[in-house]
């Protein structure tokens, strides 16, 4: 069955995020480092926050936890753009040539209600997205089923139609035993010729100007 809409997901796909790129700046101990973000604000940590939890009550969990910690985490929110390494300028470009196909794009992101619109401010790729669910805005996760389901039914898509796109395996499998046909993010040229072998795109799309 021919794609009929792209899912994409935005960090580690659109965005080369990693909280290390901020707080490597911060710590002069990598033992200490690796211990921050491993066991205080942890991956686990962060993933409550895209599920919904404000920052706030984040950083107060930690407040209590690890009071010695607790203005590093603030930082979680207050100094996020930092995290950002850059863009992943292939993946914009293949979006926006699927746009100009007329290909129907869609989010689907494990990211905080508080700092999507971040993203937003400082990037234009959100626009190009006929809609969007951001896990943080309706309290669910990937790769639980129910975040596929949301994105099914709110914008009438069928899984054996959708192409989903995501750096994480543990997503792409949920993906793939929903039905979805489905592309592990590994990078930008990669994810070219996955799109071009679907004839979602041809090679004379991948241009300077896409």
């Amino acid at each position: 069955m021919g794609v009929k809409a792209v899912v994409f997901d935005m960090g580690g796909v659109f965005l080369d995020w990693n909280p290390r790129y901020l707080f490597q700046k911060l710590f002069d101990d990598p033992g200490e480092l690796d211990f921050f973000l491993t066991q205080v604000c942890s991956p686990e940590w962060n993933l409550r926050q895209d599920g919904g939890r404000l920052f706030r009550d984040g950083i107060a969990e930690i407040a209590e936890n690890y009071p010695r910690y607790a203005a590093m985490a603030a930082l979680f929110i207050e100094r996020w753009p930092e995290m950002i390494g850059g863009l992943i300028e292939g993946t914009v470009d293949a979006a926006r040539a699927l746009k100009r196909k007329g290909m129907p794009l869609y989010l689907l992101s494990n990211c905080s209600a508080e700092t999507f619109p971040l993203v937003e401010e400082r990037y234009d790729f959100p626009s190009l997205f006929n809609g969007r669910v951001v896990s943080g805005e309706i309290g669910l996760l990937k790769p639980d089923p129910a975040i596929y389901h949301y994105l099914l039914s709110t914008f009438h898509l069928r899984e054996a139609e959708c192409l989903f796109i995501d750096d994480l395996e543990a997503n792409i499998d949920a993906a793939r035993d929903l039905g979805f046909q489905t592309h592990h993010f590994r990078g930008a040229d990669g994810l070219w010729k996955a799109l071009i072998s679907l004839g979602c795109l041809t090679p004379q799309d991948r241009t300077p100007s896409a």
